[in-house]
């Protein structure tokens, strides 16, 4: 009987001290601190960028978890961040811009300035260039050769497709809906409409070789459509759009996209700089921590990852128009680094 009895007792002191294992290891996976992070479709630069970001720091910081929103447009992630309804966003240099002043597509919202102040940035990089892509047996040679075509400007709404449609503007004349047909979809959509060809033209700002482009290239060959350079110095248009914060002319050379590029000429287009950015009240530790773990893990990923070689230290405060929150500050002033002052 006693036998039993400290049998029965050893068994609910092992199962207890189970309960008290499992109840600790739980409360350690609900404590990690979850943050929303916005950005834009699968298969654009942000995209990429981001979502690297936030895998490298789950990896490297447990207690943190960041869970990435590919939905939705810029200005509204933005818009969301400063009143606190996330906690990361790409930042645009323009629409940044746009929101200190409540121009542009932030008219309508008269709180717009106040909420941009509550807005800093993480650190800069490059969003890539506005690369047109087409077939090359689709017989586009120039963005002339847009008349009745089904073209994706990007998603609506956004200032991707503002600016490609400018851009067609500047060298055609074409307006869209008239001239040609400037598809409504988003990144991810229009990137497989363009791979069943129901897209003639598909145009996307990122990084080159993008992973999506190099996948259609290796069994295709492609042919890429840009703006001349004399068009660029001589049309209005341009060169107000080219005055835009964060925004400069740059090439795509021949050959980035292997054998089946058949371009043998440089194409000119528009680059852009962008960045990640939060909210001024997110803690200085944790931002300093997420910025360490990225930055000081990034150099080994290069070579298993090419299109990485694209981020570097250098780039990071490129058109830099929002003030650095103190916590990426910190991090880059301890690796040396001058931070620019922004207000």
């Amino acid at each position: 009987m006693l036998n039993i009895k400290l049998r029965s007792l050893k068994t609910l002191s092992t199962s207890l001290c189970a309960a008290v294992l499992l109840s600790a290891s739980a409360a350690q996976v609900q404590a990690a601190e979850t943050f929303r992070m916005s950005t834009l479709g699968p298969g654009s630069s942000p995209y990429m960028v981001m979502t690297h970001f936030a895998n490298t720091v789950n990896k490297a910081l447990p207690e943190y978890s960041i869970i990435v929103n590919a939905t939705g447009v810029a200005p509204k992630h933005a818009l969301d961040t400063s009143k606190g309804r996330g906690e990361f966003f790409m930042m645009s240099p323009s629409i940044h811009s746009y929101m200190k002043t409540g121009g542009g597509m932030f008219g309508k919202i008269k709180q717009a300035p106040e909420l941009a102040q509550n807005l800093r940035a993480v650190f800069m990089f490059p969003m890539g260039l506005y690369q047109g892509v087409t077939y090359a047996d689709d017989n586009i040679h120039s963005l002339k050769d847009l008349k009745g075509k089904r073209v994706f400007a990007g998603p609506p709404g956004g200032v991707s497709r503002r600016t490609v449609e400018t851009m067609i503007r500047a060298a055609t004349g074409y307006e869209p809906g008239e001239d040609y047909t400037s598809v409504k979809l988003g990144h991810e959509s229009a990137s497989q409409a363009f791979q069943d060809h129901n897209i003639d033209v598909y145009f996307n700002a990122t990084v080159a070789p993008s992973p999506v482009i190099s996948q259609i290239a290796l069994t295709n060959q492609v042919r890429f459509i840009g703006v001349d350079m004399d068009t660029f110095n001589a049309n209005p248009a341009l060169q107000k759009l080219l005055n835009t914060p964060g925004y400069s002319v740059k090439t795509l050379e021949p050959g980035v996209y292997g054998e089946n590029q058949v371009n043998t000429d440089p194409v000119y287009t528009i680059g852009i700089n962008v960045g990640i950015a939060t909210h001024k009240d997110l803690d200085e530790e944790t931002i300093y921590n997420m910025t360490k773990a990225y930055w000081d893990g990034i150099e080994a990923q290069k070579a298993s990852t090419p299109w990485l070689r694209n981020l570097n230290l250098d780039g990071v405060f490129a058109d830099m128009n929002m003030p650095m929150h103190p916590g990426a500050m910190r991090y880059f002033q301890e690796i040396g680094l001058d931070v620019p002052e922004v207000k």
